[in-house]
């Protein structure tokens, strides 16, 4: 064999190696997926089981969670916990109407990764979670990565349709091996009696002790809520990003430092009606929790005070640390 034929022999094997790491490792049903499913009813079509999984989540009953012990995952936001983590009991999200909630966890550790998509950034929080929660896992027995996938519904644009399929997408690109044991999302998720589809499911907590997903609802959403928000309906630099809001390192919340660009014709939008904010800020309007509007409003507010946080907000760079209280269990600001 001639040199210039070995070269490309080597050359061709590197290629195909690369190909097959770079290849999904998705297990559905116990079995290595070869293709990945990037709709709800493919998923069904070739694995039925996962409407029985999904009908599961939706028979079990809604826990109002108060705010001792929870961390609360905002919208375009991501945390990682491990279960003796002393600060938290419960981490979950809600209020995802046309975005959906994504659940990565260690079996073997029981690290526990939970985010809020909503299209932005989502390959970049894939592999986030998946860095993040096998970091946790370190010097814990060997366990599965187990991907959970809550909310959205079959909207009339199609929003959560086609977010799933770049979950699915982001996460077959992977080269660990991830077992997706549910998908309460998308045609599973949507309840179509009584007039127009709407979701069955917005909001979920995960027990990170016992490793167990609940629906839920949380009153309380953390501190510094509108700021969270804010990045959601700006633009700029940061406003993409999925954030990581928890410091495993010292056990605290962590938010910011960002920026997010001046938002054009705030007080206008502030003179508006609740219900011309309703329509013109939603994706799905018809149904936004009764608290949507309010939010919003709190929100623009924030913006109009202040429209440049890097100088008004984060003036000196550095994040907003909160700790847990030993006494009310609530995050309280920690001044350095």
């Amino acid at each position: 064999m001639s040199v210039n034929k070995l070269t490309f022999c080597i050359a061709f094997f590197l290629f195909l190696l690369q190909i097959k790491e770079s290849s999904m490792v998705v297990v559905l049903n116990g079995v290595l997926a070869d293709e990945c499913p990037t709709s709800v009813r493919a998923l069904l079509a070739a694995h039925p089981g996962y409407r029985d999984a999904a009908a599961q989540l939706l028979s079990a009953a809604a826990r109002v969670v108060a705010p001792p012990g929870l961390l609360y995952v905002a919208q375009r936001e991501m945390a990682a916990v491990v279960p003796h983590d002393k600060n938290v009991t419960i981490i979950g999200s809600d209020d995802a109407t046309s975005c959906i909630i994504v659940v990565l966890r260690h079996s073997g550790s029981g690290a526990v990764a939970l985010a809020h998509l909503d299209g932005s950034g989502t390959a970049e929080a894939a592999s986030a979670m998946v860095a993040r929660v096998q970091q946790l896992a370190i010097g814990y027995p060997e366990g599965r990565l187990e991907l959970q996938l809550i909310g959205g519904f079959t909207d009339p644009h199609g929003y959560a349709d086609e977010l799933f399929s770049n979950i699915m997408i982001s996460f077959h690109r992977q080269t660990e091996e991830i077992d997706l044991t549910l998908a309460c999302c998308c045609e599973l998720n949507t309840a179509l009696g009584g007039g127009a589809p709407s979701p069955l499911v917005t909001g979920v907590g995960v027990d990170i002790r016992a490793g167990d997903l609940f629906p839920a609802t949380f009153p309380d959403k953390g501190p510094e809520l509108p700021l969270r928000c804010a990045r959601t309906i700006t633009g700029g630099p940061n406003s993409t990003q999925v954030l990581d809001i928890y410091d495993n390192a010292v056990g605290m919340l962590r938010i910011g430092p960002f920026n997010y660009d001046p938002l054009r014709g705030v007080d206008l939008w502030l003179e508006q009606s609740d219900e011309f904010i309703l329509q013109h800020l939603s994706t799905t309007p018809s149904v936004e929790p009764p608290h949507f509007v309010h939010n919003i409003r709190v929100t623009l507010k924030f913006i109009q005070q202040h429209p440049f946080p890097a100088v008004t907000v984060f003036p000196d760079n550095r994040p907003h640390y909160y700790r847990r209280d030993d006494q009310t269990g609530c995050w309280m600001p920690v001044r350095f």
